[in-house]
C-alpha cells in the first residue's frame, strides 16, 4: 500500500522540504533577475531613444569636440555626458547638488552637471576629468593627486580634481584658504582632505612650472 504524507519518515519529509525550498527559491530568484532585467531594458530604450516630438537638437562643446545630439529638455548635462557621450569620469552621486562628485568646468568655473541641464551648457566650453589628460599622460591636477596620495576610495577623486583645476586655472597660487574654500562642496566620504589639500598646493606649483597653461 502506498504511502501516505503522514506516513513518510521524518528524515525524508526534512529532505524534500529542503530540496523544495531551494528549488522554489531558485526558480523565484530567476524569475525575479528576468523581471528586473526586462525592466531595465525598457527603462534604458525608453530613456536613451528620443521621442521626436520631445527632444531637441543642442550642439555642445565638451573637451574641446563638438557634438550635436537630440536631448530631451529635462535632460540634465551629466546624463548627456554619462549615458549619451560615454564620458563616465562624471560620476553620479547625490544628484541634487550636494556631493560634487559631478563637478566639471563650464567656461573654466567648477560647476555641478547633476544641477546643469544639457541645454544650458550650449555655447559654453565644457570640460570633464577625462578633458585633463595629454594623450595618455595625466594632466598637472591628476599628478598631483597621485603624487599626494589624495584618494582612498576614489569615487569622489574625478569631482576633486576638477574642483582643483578649477580652482588653479583662475588662481595659480591659492593660499591656504583658498583652497580650503575651492572644496569645499565636494565631500570625501573617506576623510581625505588634509592629502587633497596637498595636492592643491602641488598643482598649483606644477601650473605655475607650466606658466599656467590649462
Amino acid at each position: 500500500m502506498g504511502r501516505t504524507p503522514d506516513d513518510t519518515p521524518c528524515e525524508e519529509r526534512a529532505r524534500l522540504s529542503r530540496r523544495g525550498f531551494i528549488t522554489t527559491v531558485g526558480t523565484g530568484a530567476v524569475a525575479a533577475a528576468a523581471v528586473a532585467t526586462a525592466a531595465q531594458a525598457g527603462t534604458r530604450q525608453s530613456a536613451d531613444i528620443p521621442e521626436g516630438a520631445d527632444t531637441v537638437r543642442v550642439t555642445l562643446d565638451i573637451n574641446g569636440r563638438t557634438h550635436r545630439l537630440l536631448v530631451e529638455p529635462r535632460w540634465s548635462l551629466l546624463y548627456v555626458l554619462r549615458e549619451r557621450l560615454g564620458l563616465t569620469g562624471s560620476k553620479q552621486g547625490c544628484e541634487r547638488g550636494e556631493c560634487g562628485v559631478c563637478t566639471v568646468l563650464i567656461d573654466d568655473t567648477p560647476r555641478y552637471a547633476c544641477m546643469t541641464l544639457a541645454l544650458q551648457a550650449e555655447g559654453h566650453r565644457v570640460v570633464t576629468v577625462e578633458g585633463l589628460m595629454k594623450g595618455e599622460e595625466l594632466g598637472t591636477t591628476q599628478q598631483a593627486f597621485v603624487e599626494q596620495d589624495a584618494y582612498q576610495c576614489g569615487y569622489c577623486t574625478p569631482g576633486q580634481v576638477m574642483a582643483v583645476e578649477g580652482l588653479v586655472r583662475a588662481n595659480p597660487n591659492p593660499t591656504t584658504t583658498e583652497i580650503r574654500h575651492a572644496v569645499s562642496g565636494n565631500l570625501c566620504r573617506c576623510g581625505a582632505y588634509a592629502h587633497i589639500f596637498k595636492a592643491a598646493a602641488r598643482a598649483a606649483e606644477l601650473k605655475r612650472g607650466e606658466g599656467g597653461r590649462s
